[in-house]
């Protein structure tokens, strides 16, 4: 009885180490085939192909996994540099702005100027102005935006990325524009004159075409008086009487003006009207 119980124990102890002994063999396979497609990948154009083919089907994830394989096997291939611009594309579409940042950033800093170069600088801008938050919030990324969509427009204003810019660098202007309102305004209902007109004034002196300048000259006019600054209230009176004269904000102004004997005058010496580009001198008489 205790022989048998010795062999059958020396059977299964030799059943377990053969066991181990194919699972390491498995994994000696494993590793070596992963060693050989290291050492042979597969050619660019089949790599590229498959990438490509993954981002179709909407694998977006693996898709960047695989460009990025192709530009690190293949790196002076004419496939590989478009691989890093088609990676931050897929990263896009996979929702990994920050990943598709990098790498589009990436191809910026390695092929400026090149066929995909404007196409990266979208990519860049498009991921940020994702990431753009409501007027009340951090604005760090619609300002990252901007940047990008002017930089965009500046160096491949031909591009169709460029064209399409417009309606974006408004909406970012916007953004950034009622986030310094809200701010000028909680200065002012805090009477921190100082403070309200730093930001009225990046209001008034950058961003002219969007809905908020009107009330920013307004509010200028405002902080102007209560701290006793008389022409520079004038002047902003002068200034959006003469490029919103049918606004209920240049009412306001012309209003709050005559109560002290005051009316708009323009001073061509202003920081003001040098950012307004010296507007045409108003006729003083009260709003229409």
């Amino acid at each position: 009885m205790i022989a048998k119980k010795v062999v059958g124990s020396g059977w299964r102890r030799l059943a377990g180490i053969g066991l181990v002994g194919a699972i390491i063999g498995l994994q000696g396979c494993a590793s070596s085939n992963d060693l050989q497609k290291a050492l042979n990948p597969d050619p660019p154009a089949k790599m590229y192909s498959d990438a490509d083919r993954s981002l179709g089907k909407g694998k977006y994830e693996v898709a960047a996994k695989k460009f990025e394989d192709l530009d690190r096997d293949h790196p002076y291939s004419p496939e590989a540099r478009r691989a890093i611009v088609m990676s931050a594309y897929a990263y896009y579409k996979a929702g990994k702005l920050p990943e598709a940042i990098a790498s589009a950033e990436r191809y910026t800093t390695m092929h400026p100027g090149t066929k995909e170069a404007a196409f990266a600088h979208h990519i860049i801008a498009s991921a940020y102005f994702d990431e753009m938050r409501t007027p009340n919030r951090d604005q760090s990324s619609t300002k990252k935006a901007l940047a990008e969509l002017k930089k965009l427009k500046a160096l491949y204003p031909d591009s169709e990325y460029a064209q399409n810019a417009d309606n974006r660098i408004r909406l970012a202007e916007d953004t950034l524009a009622a986030s310094e309102m809200e701010v000028g305004r909680y200065y002012l209902k805090r009477s921190n004159y100082v403070a309200a007109i730093n930001r009225f004034k990046t209001v008034a002196g950058e961003y002219q075409t969007t809905a908020h300048v009107e009330e920013a000259l307004m509010r200028l006019v405002e902080s102007y008086m209560a701290l006793g600054i008389k022409q520079e209230a004038q002047n902003a009176a002068a200034i959006l009487g003469h490029n919103f004269p049918n606004s209920r904000w240049y009412k306001d102004a012309y209003a709050l003006l005559e109560s002290d004997g005051l009316a708009p005058r323009e001073d061509g010496g202003s920081w003001l009207s040098k950012a307004w580009k010296a507007v045409p001198k108003l006729s003083l008489g009260g709003p229409s």
